[in-house]
């Protein structure tokens, strides 16, 4: 599972068996649409898991974030991801 920064601003998540194959492609504008239209600037963030089924869910995890709870989750902002869990706005 990994994260790629893109030219506006926008982070794109996704996940994959061959992250710098993966990545390559992405900065070719092959791949996703989203990639295509806002071409990624760097690889920020990556998560590696033995089976890409758990990755996959993972990336599907992380796709609902906040743009702000992801950028912590790239930091590595402990605080900050605790306070955009659901379980801290109750």
């Amino acid at each position: 599972m990994y994260i790629l920064e893109c030219f506006n601003g926008q982070y794109y998540v996704g996940s994959t068996t061959d992250l710098e194959k993966r990545v390559s492609e992405h900065s070719r504008g092959e791949g996703a649409n989203f990639t295509k239209k806002n071409l990624p600037i760097e690889l920020l963030y990556f998560e590696e898991f033995s089976r890409i089924d758990d990755a996959f869910y993972r990336e599907k995890q992380i796709q609902k974030w906040s743009h702000e709870k992801k950028k912590a989750l790239i930091k590595g902002d402990i605080n900050v991801l605790k306070k955009y869990s659901k379980k801290y706005f109750r």
